[in-house]
């Protein structure tokens, strides 16, 4: 009875060992899985950054080159993405940024750690969040699974990356002139007008600071030619001596930039302490916003 006594007690140990080494493993597995399922969580953005940050680049390019706005900003970001093409051009700058890349790059990572990716229904979209900033976001089925079976991690992913527009040339003024450029920067004043002084609201003209408006169009509207209104709208004041410089006719009307650029010619105003060619409308209540409504000459 000792014997037996033992001999079981020797064969539960042996059993109980096995399966506490059993759940070990699985627990490693699942641990290393977990591990690089955080990781593609936390890359995939970074990807969408760089295809976005690029597709803005070669989208501005395009309508430089075409001297023409761009069809559909989504539809252009879409074939980038997917294809590394613009308008069925391959553009070499989409190299190691396209959705083949991206996806080849995880699929290389997943087999240092005897597992498989694969991605299915990929959906790729561009809007914009706020004046000044765009979302590229990418809707995305994921399963990633051990080799051996052990662990499956299966889910729908929504992610997207923030771009912000900062640097980017306004089309608007490139098409629309042919010659002048200006880059969005967003004005680093919040009152333009301090009792009867001016400076701050001249510094704003001279650079041709954006200003958020929801009268105005956004940076994707200006990319495609659009100039309605939008709730991420931005506008400028456009700085005519700098038109004239490169021998442009100046325009006898308001020189908010989607309004002086277009057949649009609503009542203006001359604002006291401001050069003569400088005159503003009132539409969407311009002359309070920027604080110059007890100003007008």
């Amino acid at each position: 009875m000792v014997v037996i006594f033992i001999l079981t007690l020797f064969f539960m140990s042996y059993t109980i060992y096995d399966v506490v080494v059993d759940r070990s493993a699985v627990n490693r597995r699942v641990e290393t899985l977990n591990n690089f399922v955080s990781s593609v969580e936390h890359d995939i953005p970074r990807y969408l950054y760089v295809a976005g940050f690029r597709s803005i680049f070669l989208v501005h390019e395009e309508i430089v080159a075409s001297n023409n706005y761009i069809g559909s900003v989504n539809d252009s970001f879409q074939e980038l993405f997917y294809n590394g093409s613009l308008g069925g051009a391959t553009k070499t700058l989409m190299n190691g940024a396209k959705f083949d890349d991206m996806k080849d790059a995880f699929e290389t990572s997943s087999l240092k750690i005897n597992a498989n990716v694969d991605f299915s229904s990929p959906a790729i979209s561009v809007d914009q969040v706020d004046p000044w900033n765009i979302r590229v976001k990418l809707s995305i089925g994921v399963k990633i699974e051990d080799v051996g079976g052990l662990v499956r991690w299966d889910r729908n992913m929504s992610t997207y990356a923030l771009i912000p527009i900062e640097g980017f040339e306004d089309p608007l003024y490139l098409i629309e002139t042919g010659q002048v450029t200006n880059s969005f920067y967003e004005t680093p004043y919040t009152d333009f007008v301090l009792g009867a002084d001016t400076s701050n609201f001249s510094l704003h003209i001279q650079n041709s600071y954006y200003y958020a408006s929801d009268s105005a169009p956004s940076f994707l509207k200006r990319f495609e030619g659009d100039n309605s209104p939008d709730s991420n709208g931005i506008e400028s004041f456009v700085y005519l001596p700098k038109l004239t410089a490169q021998g442009l006719s100046a325009q006898d009307k308001s020189v908010i930039d989607y309004i002086y650029f277009s057949s649009d010619d609503p009542l203006d105003y001359g604002i006291s302490g401001m050069p003569s060619w400088f005159n503003i409308d009132n539409e969407s209540a311009h002359l309070e916003d920027y604080g110059v409504d007890g100003l007008i000459v």
